[in-house]
């Protein structure tokens, strides 16, 4: 069968195999969680209980405290122990809603929605926290509340980083929960068209998305490559639609959202459940267990790290994918709504090699899906030449790393991107 893609881009060797079969296991949470109030793009929640208040697994603990930002539950039942500053992956500080466990997991939820209107479905994403979990965390209801007309709905079901297996175990484990949530937000968005994308690697659940759809909604192969899973690189793969630059998908008819954020609707709408728990890949050859694990909100990477076993020294422990993920600096901060993974790395996984010169092989702008040159960008920034990087656009640039992964010479190509970027809108460069 014929695959879609889009041009350029890169297949990194996969990794899949550690954790694709292994079936979703629960993790108990330990004698304490702590949920930060910042677990989305936007305002943080501002908190609604204080220290000696009941809660219950789904009580709301934080209210969306902006427009763009999102309520935050508790998932747990117990007792509010503090609500204090903790940190976070990317080594900064938010507050914490501290919740002492009382083991009984009583639960609170919302209203089930009967038939509902494209306001109701908009409004429980809002009312139950849910936000883009493919690792965008945005919130959900502003994207769904999008002015201009959407002509094409496109599901996420590629996951291309390599490791990661949590969509795919839960396309191949609720295939009709996810096929509703997608009719949920299609709903929402009134939209003409709806289309899934899953990548060649997973054609059994491509399979079973294609049956649980039954027809009414588009399931497509994708080829598999990386980063395939890029919104821009999705859009253009099935639809043939390019995103202007500056521009973002509604903008020309278009709405990108991830697989497990369409199941987390689904859920939130039929069962009133809010969001406060998800699948997250633990893998990486140190680890004893690798799969893939269902995880509350509020729990530490560590408690993960521990529920899957270290059999080996790691050298680095990742949130999210190799290629965009974060290397955390400790397994001491919560997981959040939008956490897809752990990765405990040995040595002979990662690139522990010095950088050296650029030797202009332009294998960099060869691979990459953005058509950039970040050599360019790379050698003007060095030389704090920011003027001249903005003609290079690196503000384009969504940092896949494909430059880096097929530098010879192993420069910090994308580090060089973010630094441009902050840079030029520092200095105001025109």
């Amino acid at each position: 069968m014929k695959t879609k893609t889009f041009r350029y881009g890169i297949h990194p060797e996969e990794r899949k195999e550690l954790s694709k079969d292994k079936p979703v296991v629960p993790i108990e949470a330990g004698e304490f969680v702590r949920i930060p109030l910042s677990q989305h793009i936007g305002a943080p929640a501002e908190a609604v209980v204080k220290a000696g208040d009941k809660v219950k697994a789904g009580s709301l603990v934080g209210k969306a405290g902006a427009i763009v930002s999102a309520n935050v539950f508790s998932s747990v039942s117990g007792e509010v122990a503090a609500i204090e500053s903790g940190e976070t992956v990317s080594g900064g500080k938010c507050l914490h809603v501290v919740i002492k466990n009382d083991f009984e997991y009583s639960e609170e939820r919302l209203e089930p929605l009967g038939s509902p209107t494209r306001e109701n479905i908009i409004g429980r994403a809002r009312e139950a926290g849910i936000v883009g979990m493919g690792g965008a965390a945005f919130p959900f209801d502003v994207k769904l509340s999008v002015k201009n007309p959407i002509q094409t709905l496109l599901i996420n079901g590629s996951e291309c980083e390599p490791y990661i297996t949590a969509d795919y175990r839960l396309m191949m484990d609720n295939a009709e929960g996810i096929v509703r949530g997608v009719e949920l937000v299609a709903k929402a968005l009134n939209a003409a068209d709806t289309v899934i994308g899953v990548e060649s690697n997973k054609r059994d659940a491509y399979e079973a998305l294609k049956k649980a759809a039954g027809g009414g909604i588009r399931v497509e192969l994708l080829k598999t490559k990386y980063p395939q899973g890029g919104e821009k690189q999705l859009i253009y793969a099935l639809t043939r639609k390019k995103v202007p630059a500056g521009k973002l998908p509604g903008d020309i008819g278009c709405i990108v959202t991830n697989c497990q954020t369409a199941y987390a609707l689904h859920e939130a709408v039929d069962f009133g459940k809010p969001l406060y728990e998800r699948v997250v890949t633990v893998s990486g050859l140190a680890v004893a267990r690798p799969g893939n694990y269902f995880v509350k909100t509020g729990m530490t990477f560590e408690e993960l790290a521990d529920a899957a076993g270290i059999r080996s020294q790691y050298v680095k422990a990742v949130q999210g994918g190799p290629m965009m993920g974060i290397s955390m600096h400790s397994l001491k901060p919560s997981v959040t709504k939008s956490s897809g993974a752990l990765l405990l790395l040995t040595e002979e996984e990662i690139r522990g090699i010095e950088p050296t010169p650029c030797i202009n092989c332009a294998r960099c702008a060869s691979v990459c899906p953005m058509s950039l040159m970040p050599m360019k960008t790379d050698a003007l920034i060095l030389k704090d030449k920011v003027v001249e990087a903005k003609a290079y656009h690196p503000e384009l640039c969504i940092e896949c790393g494909c430059c880096a992964f097929v530098c010879p010479a192993k420069r910090p190509l994308v580090q060089s991107q973010r630094l441009a970027k902050k840079l030029i809108k520092n200095s105001g460069a025109r």
